[in-house]
């Protein structure tokens, strides 16, 4: 009798050491590695959807310890184009998602729905085949915004209906989460994100 009890706290202990272990991988993971977020608006359309979910590289950029504002190294910086997922700098438990046009120490003008940096018209395509509209304290008409140092300047795809850096200013770096680099659902929308 003592025997079979023996052999059921076991299992007991089997199962919870399991579960304790894959919740702690679990945090690791979500922490450090990647993370799934899903799309709640049409503000980075066409390139995201209304609904896509999709996976964020937190190592990327260098992961940030919880708790404090030290970062682990990264695999890279953050480029011109690149499609960032941070926190709001306006309300930080929310977070947003959104293209990288600007980089510390640039200055980015939105001049005939074109972005210029320094004086010179972007011409990535992931950047120069949308329109952007001069909307916002920070992406008037002939104004020219210097991003200040450890931040970034970020906007929607869709121009004509996207909160962003031309409404509330600049993203500081500590407020980085990861690169958008996959949309995993819907099945028909699977692919990586450009």
């Amino acid at each position: 009798m003592r025997q079979q009890k023996n052999i059921k706290k076991s299992v007991w202990r089997e199962w919870l050491e399991s579960a304790v272990f894959a919740f702690i991988l679990f945090l690791i993971i979500r922490t450090f590695v990647v993370q799934a977020f899903k799309i709640p608006t049409g503000s980075m359309r066409p390139t995201l959807k209304e609904g896509d979910m999709l996976l964020v590289t937190k190592f990327w950029y260098g992961a940030q310890i919880p708790f404090t504002d030290i970062r682990l190294p990264g695999l890279s910086k953050p480029q011109r184009g690149d499609v960032l997922v941070f926190l709001y700098p306006v309300d930080k438990k929310r977070d947003f998602i959104k293209r990288l046009i600007g980089e510390s120490g640039e200055t980015i003008e939105i001049k005939n729905g074109k972005i210029y940096a320094d004086d010179k018209a972007v011409d990535d395509s992931k950047i120069s085949s949308r329109f952007y509209y001069n909307r916002g304290d920070y992406g008037e008409e002939g104004k020219k915004i210097s991003v200040p140092p450890d931040s970034y300047f970020v906007l929607g795809d869709n121009s004509s209906s996207s909160y962003d850096s031309r409404y509330w200013g600049f993203v500081p770096k500590k407020y980085l989460v990861g690169r958008a680099f996959i949309i995993y659902w819907p099945l028909n929308r699977i692919r990586l994100i450009k």
